[in-house]
């Protein structure tokens, strides 16, 4: 409760990097398969993001396990 600061920045993990490059990826992907003509396009599209939110979710879990508190990239100046 009493957090002192110790003069260092929370590091940045590469697992915390990849949670929110797979997430920026599935909602890239998604927005590809919603403009997409073809519905064989769209489907791919959709497994894609799929497979991208499960990569997310890997990543997600090591850095929880981890347990150490860490910084996401964007926080970092």
């Amino acid at each position: 409760m009493d957090e002192r600061p110790t003069g260092r920045r929370a590091r940045v993990t590469l697992d915390a990097q990849l949670v929110t490059y797979w997430d920026r990826e599935a909602a890239r992907l998604d927005a590809l398969a919603a403009k997409a003509r073809f519905g064989w396009i769209a489907r791919r599209y959709r497994r894609k993001a799929e497979q991208a939110r499960a990569q997310a979710a890997r990543s997600r879990a090591r850095e929880a396990a981890r347990g150490a508190p860490t910084a996401l990239p964007d926080e970092t100046a």
